[in-house]
């Protein structure tokens, strides 16, 4: 790889790491939190979903502004935004100000995330070192994850969790100076921003997520949580037809033309809502039922980590000799298995080691084999003037599915507790049920891309386009 491209790479690299580091690095640290802020439990679930509704919601309208404004100066504006908001994040004297500053710090990796992507298309065209990057990419979107476990544990214990938010001020700066450097000035064009759609599926989105979060705190006879559930259906089928009737929508309809690429998208969404639901659910039964530190809860997720990552350099070969789609399956059932093990032995005399140990190793390698090749196949045979919307596309089914799918398993986690105060039993039994709530999700992907993978019995061009990317470890 050329260095220049490295560079390249490295700049897209790290600006998605500390964007998905801030997806997780606050998990760890919320009954800190809590403390500081004097946040209640329900109120501490929007430190989450405060960063990730307006992330998911705006990702289209930031890969729109992406093609029309240039790439370049979209990643450099939502970098910029990003550090500035992370600062205030860091110095929030309120649970308010908090909540306000994630919001907008969310709105800025929306700005950034699919510049990124888009640029990295953009950048790697052999089939090779597309592979390669793409690969990296997705190691590096699905594993930040569990790295700002850690690093929110560390941060928590020793210093304080505002340190989280504050790390990421210089790294932005050099990173902004690193952009304008190494990363050419791409083009301009005319056009106009869909902002109704934008903002549609942003209050749609945060309806439906706060419909299930009132249905977690209240339970399912309160007439508002109905009402926001419906108000969210609603108006996520009005965005539909807002994009069906826009001269140019944020989001293409024609992208779901094609059905694996469509399969992509909506297997991606539903991986990612039992996944991510981990991330949250694990070590706050490592935390509360095996009394783990919040640094201690974070290493614990270094074998899902390490799994993962050693994955990235493995799967260029794999996806070379047996194709996205065979990988892919195989990735989800080694998910699927890992996932409905540790459902069955999560209890308060569990032991961390071997069990545990080992079955977030496997869940971490089956992850390392399904995120690139969704990230490849949500981005093959894509038109080049939609590759910034379907670039968004990939984050928005990702990000729309850490939010709904934490909502959801909420929810169940409330209804599994069944009491005020909880001992450590109804704790552990609470746990148990929301990861085989993100089994039947992990199931559910399974499901999604095997009916829409299926070869046709006579393929369109586009299909026939991504199997012979297949082919050559690219598509």
């Amino acid at each position: 790889m050329h260095q220049s491209k490295r560079m390249i790479l490295t700049i897209i690299i790290a600006c998605q790491l500390i964007i998905v580091l801030d997806a997780s690095i606050m998990i760890t640290a919320i009954p800190q939190i809590g403390r500081s802020l004097h946040m209640t439990a329900t109120s501490l679930t929007w430190v989450q979903n405060g960063y990730i509704l307006p992330f998911g919601g705006f990702l289209l309208l930031g890969a729109r502004a992406g093609d029309l404004l240039g790439r370049r100066r979209i990643l450099g504006i939502g970098i910029g935004l990003f550090s500035l908001s992370s600062m205030l994040a860091g110095l929030a004297p309120t649970a308010e100000f908090l909540l306000v500053s994630r919001a907008f710090q969310g709105f800025a990796a929306a700005l950034a995330t699919p510049a990124g992507l888009a640029l990295l298309s953009a950048s790697f065209v052999e089939a090779k070192e597309r592979s390669r990057a793409i690969a990296i990419y997705s190691a590096v979107s699905a594993g930040g994850g569990s790295i700002g476990l850690l690093l929110g544990g560390f941060f928590t214990d020793f210093i304080s969790w505002r340190v989280g938010m504050f790390i990421n001020v210089p790294i932005g700066i050099a990173l902004l100076y690193l952009v304008q450097r190494y990363i050419q000035k791409t083009g301009t064009r005319t056009g106009r921003f869909d902002f109704w759609g934008a903002i549609v599926s942003v209050i749609g989105m945060t309806a439906l997520v706060y419909g299930f979060v009132q249905a977690a705190e209240h339970g399912w006879g309160k007439p508002e949580t109905w009402i926001l559930l419906a108000a969210g259906i609603i108006l996520l089928a009005a965005f539909v037809l807002i994009e069906a009737r826009a001269t140019e929508p944020i989001i293409p309809l024609r992208l779901f033309a094609n059905r694996q690429r469509s399969g992509a998208y909506l297997g991606r969404f539903l991986i990612v809502c039992g996944n991510f639901s981990l991330f949250f659910f694990i070590p706050q039964y490592l935390q509360n039922v095996l009394g783990f530190s919040s640094l201690e809860a974070g290493l614990a997720f270094l074998p899902f980590t390490g799994a993962q990552f050693g994955m990235m350099y493995l799967m260029p070969g794999l996806v070379h000799r047996f194709g996205n789609r065979k990988v892919l399956m195989a990735g989800l059932l080694l998910a699927i298995m890992g996932t409905l093990w540790i459902s069955r032995i999560v209890g308060v005399q569990a032991q961390f080691f071997p069990q545990m140990f080992i079955l977030l190793a496997i869940m971490g390698i089956g992850a390392g084999m399904v995120f690139q090749p969704l990230t490849a196949l949500g981005l093959s045979g894509v038109d080049p003037q939609d590759t910034g919307a379907a670039s968004g596309l990939i984050n928005v089914a990702h990000q729309s599915g850490s939010s709904l799918g934490l909502a959801i398993l909420i929810s169940v986690f409330d209804a599994a507790i069944r009491t005020d105060q909880p001992s450590k039993m109804h704790f552990a039994h609470a746990i148990s049920s929301s990861i085989l709530g993100s089994v039947l999700f992990i199931t559910a992907a399974f499901i999604v891309t095997l009916i829409c993978f299926l070869p046709a019995s006579q393929p369109t061009r586009e299909q026939a386009l991504t199997d012979s990317c297949q082919g050559n470890g690219a598509s």
